[in-house]
């Protein structure tokens, strides 16, 4: 079974940096593309980035773009979101998923718990 735990969360003031880490573990059957995924208190989950398998390519929602960096170390097994210029509409759960490369949660085949983002001065 695959596992996905993510990391990195935290408090951070509007304007600051944060770095997330998502170790996946148990790839057997298929190769996966790992994405990032927020959602807000009351909100609806959104696709935030996504990388694929071989980390050639990648893809960000609009209101990350250029700001957000996902990256990826298949020897580690292991996806970053690198996180700049935060603002307080970033302020989330986090969640690191295993899936289709597509910005869909019903894409993703597997779920981390979640890590909380709280961008606030």
């Amino acid at each position: 079974q695959l596992q996905v735990v993510e990391s990195g969360g935290g408090l951070v003031q509007p304007g600051g940096s944060l770095r997330l880490s998502c170790t996946a573990s148990g790839f057997t059957r298929t190769s996966y593309a790992m994405c990032w995924f927020r959602q807000a208190p009351g909100k609806e989950r959104e696709g935030v980035s996504c990388i694929s398998s071989s980390g050639s390519s990648t893809n960000y929602a609009d209101s990350v773009k250029g700001r957000f960096t996902i990256s990826r170390d298949n020897a580690e097994n292991t996806v970053y979101l690198q996180m700049n210029s935060l603002k307080p509409e970033d302020t989330a759960v986090y969640y690191c998923a295993a899936g289709a490369f597509l910005l869909e949660p019903g894409g993703m085949d597997y779920w981390g718990k979640g890590t909380l983002v709280t961008v606030s001065s």
